[in-house]
């Protein structure tokens, strides 16, 4: 089937009673040559799963279809959202969502991987779409995006621009950014009064980094562009002495936000975080108890021993579900010196010489989560695994516990925390068991064979 033409494209936005609306941010893209080009920025793979986010009337879709292993389309318009399911109806790779970008549940895409975003975003809402669906964690290996020329311009710029700012650093701590070509009014419907631009995201490489948190990162982010012409010092919290903050890191006190590059922002985000635990992703002196394989003691080693001899020993994994019954999963750091960058379990730990498994579960939901209010009475304990491969060798008991409060964690351990319902997390783990560590594989088979 050949692309829409213009005038095409325009008879299926009459077809579906739409008069692109302003307020919205409604330009249709009309230039069957622009969209091909667009689409191939992404590189697509057969492998592919790709959203698009506001594929209006389907004239970067066509592109897609027959290059992805599957095609999920979100779009605001409940007519447009009608109009394409009814033209995708006898495709069994496409699926059509009528929701907003901006709120939409990103959750439900990880299960796909690899996942590839495409979006002419609207004029009207394309920093808070890129917000909720390109910031950590999230799902995607790359992204070709298009928006109004100025705002490419802001994700892409550096210290001391009038374009840099929350927008470029929320954006540059996740992507490496590339602006690609200028796209005229002429190439829409109706013509916008401005250019627009396309530029592809790649994930930035974080091997070798070291880690920080990354909400720290964010609020820090925020308050030091809430008024741009303020000194940070004004900005900033004041839980450190700010002279000892400047003299850290060979800035002048009267810096402000607008002077400070994204490898600043990140070590100013490691110097305000006061985690115990943000350098340590673990301890090579702790002392384990080695056990046989009915758990009976049979001497201590350190931990860099019982892994490097497969020694057995013993760990606890604890299953944190939230108010709705989402389980916490959480991303390992990238430095851990056992399964890095994977998602595991809520919390999982050892045990120290002569500590006990409960015991050991409230302890490492206060140092991994930050969970301080509930104790060993708050557990429910769910299933005994014996040691294996998969487990490292571990004896592991596995505890429930329900958690309505707030999560901190320390990011030498954690990359990343997010609550998942139980089925997206089943059809993830059936359809990518590359993404979990082994062990929480093991722990999930058994507590769902456990509930039944």
């Amino acid at each position: 089937m050949p692309p829409m033409t213009g005038q095409e494209i325009r008879d299926a936005l009459d077809r579906a009673r739409v008069l692109p609306s302003k307020q919205l941010g409604q330009n249709f893209l009309t230039d069957p040559n622009m969209a091909r080009w667009i689409v191939s920025q992404l590189e697509i793979s057969e492998g592919d799963t790709v959203v698009e986010v506001g594929p209006g009337t389907g004239s970067l879709t066509e592109h897609v279809l027959g290059k992805a292993k599957r095609v999920i389309l979100v779009e605001f318009d409940g007519r447009l959202a009608g109009a394409l399911k009814e033209r995708f109806a006898d495709r069994d790779d496409v699926e059509v969502h009528h929701a907003d970008g901006a709120k939409f549940d990103r959750r439900i895409l990880f299960k796909h991987g690899p996942v590839k975003f495409l979006g002419n975003l609207p004029y009207s809402s394309g920093g808070a779409i890129m917000k909720n669906l390109l910031c950590r964690p999230h799902p995607f290996c790359r992204a070709v995006i298009m928006l109004q020329k100025e705002v490419i311009d802001r994700l892409g710029a550096q210290p001391g621009g009038k374009n840099y700012g929350i927008l470029s650093l929320r954006m540059q701590v996740n992507w490496e950014i590339k602006s690609l070509r200028v796209v005229p009014p002429d190439a829409f419907f109706p013509k916008p009064s401005i250019d627009s631009s396309v530029a592809v995201l790649t994930p930035r490489d974080e091997s070798g980094e070291t880690p920080f948190d990354a909400l720290l990162f964010d609020e820090l982010v925020r308050r030091g562009f809430a008024q741009r012409r303020k000194q940070l010092r004004k900005q900033l919290p004041d839980t450190l002495p700010w002279e000892d903050v400047t003299g850290a890191m060979g800035l002048s006190p009267t810096v402000r936000g607008e002077e400070l590059d994204l490898g600043k922002w990140i070590a100013l985000a490691r110097i305000y975080d006061t985690h115990p635990l943000k350098d340590k992703p673990q301890r090579d002196n702790e002392v384990f108890d080695v056990v046989d394989e009915n758990d009976i003691p049979t001497g201590t080693a350190t931990r860099s021993e019982v892994h490097a001899k497969g020694l057995i020993h013993r760990a606890v994994h604890v299953f944190v579900l939230n108010r709705n019954g989402d389980l916490y999963l959480q991303k390992r750091s990238l430095i851990k010196d056992m399964n890095p960058g994977v998602w595991d379990s809520s919390v999982s730990g050892h045990l120290d010489a002569g500590e006990g498994y409960a015991d050991a579960a409230v302890r490492e939901m206060g140092e991994e989560l930050g969970i301080t209010d509930l104790s060993a009475e708050d557990l429910e304990h769910v299933v005994v695994v014996e040691p294996s491969e998969n487990t490292g060798w571990e004896h592991v008991h596995l505890f429930v516990t329900r958690h309505r409060g707030g999560i901190t964690y320390p990011a030498a351990e954690i990359d990343s925390v997010m609550p998942f319902p139980i089925d997206e997390i089943q059809k993830w783990a059936a359809a990518s068991p590359g993404d979990f560590s082994p062990a929480f594989l093991v722990m999930f088979s058994s507590w769902l064979e456990k509930q039944g």
